[in-house]
């Protein structure tokens, strides 16, 4: 298990090295602007078999939802023009780097997490999930230490027991 480990903390310093060089430039505010219109698009989309409406109403469910669509569709469209004017009079737009070794390491975390919800879902066990998850975050904060994986399972168990059988809530 030490070798394994050792193996692939030895891998991942050799791709940290390779890809901490590597950064990308990004105009935020173009793709912010191209995202969130992409965004609110999806919302007005599936809002209508989302929130079901009654006939009696004046002011029914999706009412206030789409105004904040339209008003962030506006706002976005907005956005875009005034990137797309800097762009075309070649005026400075605000650029983002994004190291990739840092974004690599946040979906790793995100990873964590997902496969954390996923076998919480699937499992209908939230002890499954935060053991898988306590133990995630241990490996990939490269703890050694024994007793910090018997202290944080321990805590894991117990908290899920109390919650569960004690005050009586089912995750």
């Amino acid at each position: 298990m030490k070798d394994s480990l050792a193996q692939l903390h030895a891998r991942l310093d050799s791709w940290g090295a390779k890809l901490s060089k590597k950064e990308i430039r990004i105009p935020v505010d173009l793709t912010v602007g191209i995202l969130f219109s992409a965004f609110a698009l999806f919302i007005l989309f599936i809002m209508p078999q989302q929130v079901v409406i009654s006939e009696k109403d004046v002011v029914n469910g999706r009412a206030f939802p789409s105004l904040l669509m339209w008003v962030m569709l506006i706002c976005c469209a907005l956005l875009v023009f005034k990137e797309l004017y800097k762009l075309i009079t070649k005026q400075p737009m605000n650029w983002k780097t994004l190291n990739l070794w840092v974004e690599l390491k946040a979906l790793a975390i995100l990873g964590i997490l997902l496969i954390f919800y996923l076998l919480c879902r699937l499992t209908n066990l939230f002890v499954v999930g935060a053991v898988f998850c306590a133990l995630g975050f241990l490996v990939y904060f490269r703890c050694k230490k024994p007793t910090y994986y018997a202290i944080t399972l321990t805590l894991a168990i117990g908290i899920w027991a109390l919650f569960r059988f004690a005050l009586g809530v089912d995750f």
